[in-house]
């Protein structure tokens, strides 16, 4: 029903009031969200602003690389400087919570119903926040995790300890408390990390790759698939006249098969379901659903605080 191609177009639903999305949480059975890159940029994370100036100037200003996320697709001449940029891009986006409240405020709001989170994030603010683990579903990957780049075997590897001494290797402090990366006065960061720091793959010793859905080598582990089953079993613990409340929030057009086309599809299926879709600038939904929708265009930590 739902594909790239609508037949009766978009609507911005029956309402755009985050108190009818509070009582819509307040009734619903069960609270399943989906949550897109959107949500992090509301929780403070800039690819192109504070963090990359301060902490890739040097790789900026020697490859032109102007911001995070082209330069974790650059073809660095060696394995070295490779990992010294996403050692820095893995700490401050995976290891360091999030400056804005938004993940605390939005497990405020569901804390006490029947929740789970299907993400296409991959730097665990969600676990940061306090949510339990078992009701996440990280479909993308995780900053914390490595793969053989092949990969060779099924299997990834955290690599916390690694990446910590990777930083450190290049002249940074990590502020105790915060975990926030710090240059120290009148200290040249280098933009190498030793050789023997570069991570290579236990099995067949090819160096390491992130964890990251980018193409076919993606690694689906044991983790992966056990928590997609478990989100699998979620949705089929419920009754299909149970009132269940679907949040999109912050999730985009980049890969909507995810997220955004399967809420849609279970909502129109549902009789008793509510879509509720929070998106600065792109809050819509299908007119199918339009009389089940509540479509919200604001900032995410505005419209959370209210409903709190």
């Amino acid at each position: 029903m739902f594909s790239r191609m609508m037949t009766n177009g978009f609507t911005k639903g029956f309402s755009d009031k985050p108190e009818d999305l509070r009582k819509a949480i307040d009734e619903a059975d069960a609270v399943i969200i989906g949550a897109g890159a959107g949500l992090s940029t509301a929780a403070g994370f800039d690819y192109s602003g504070e963090a990359f100036n301060t902490y890739f100037s040097d790789f900026a200003k020697k490859y032109r690389i102007r911001d995070m996320y082209s330069g974790g697709f650059f073809p660095f001449p060696t394995q070295q400087e490779k990992w010294a940029w996403w050692s820095r891009h893995i700490w401050i986006n995976r290891y360091v919570k999030a400056p804005e409240p938004v993940y605390d405020n939005l497990l405020k709001a569901v804390k006490d119903k029947d929740y789970f989170v299907i993400t296409t994030n991959v730097d665990h603010q969600f676990q940061f926040a306090g949510f339990e683990k078992e009701r996440l579903f990280y479909t993308q990957g995780d900053y914390g995790l490595w793969q053989c780049s092949k990969p060779c075997h099924n299997k990834t590897y955290d690599n916390y300890e690694q990446v910590r001494e990777m930083v450190l290797a290049q002249g940074f402090e990590i502020e105790e408390g915060t975990d926030r990366l710090l240059i120290p006065e009148n200290t040249e960061i280098k933009m190498k990390v030793p050789a023997e720091m570069v991570p290579r793959c236990p099995v067949c010793g090819r160096p390491m790759e992130m964890n990251l859905r980018c193409d076919n080598s993606f690694v689906e582990d044991d983790g992966w698939h056990a928590a997609s089953e478990r989100y699998e079993k979620f949705i089929g613990s419920h009754h299909v006249n149970d009132k269940i409340l679907f949040i999109e929030i912050g999730v985009g057009m980049n890969t909507p098969v995810i997220i955004k086309y399967p809420f849609w599809r279970m909502v129109s299926q549902l009789p008793n379901s509510t879509y509720a879709c929070l998106n600065k600038g792109e809050a819509y939904a299908p007119q199918e659903i339009s009389d089940k929708s509540i479509c919200i265009d604001d900032d995410f930590n505005n419209v959370l605080s209210q409903i709190n």
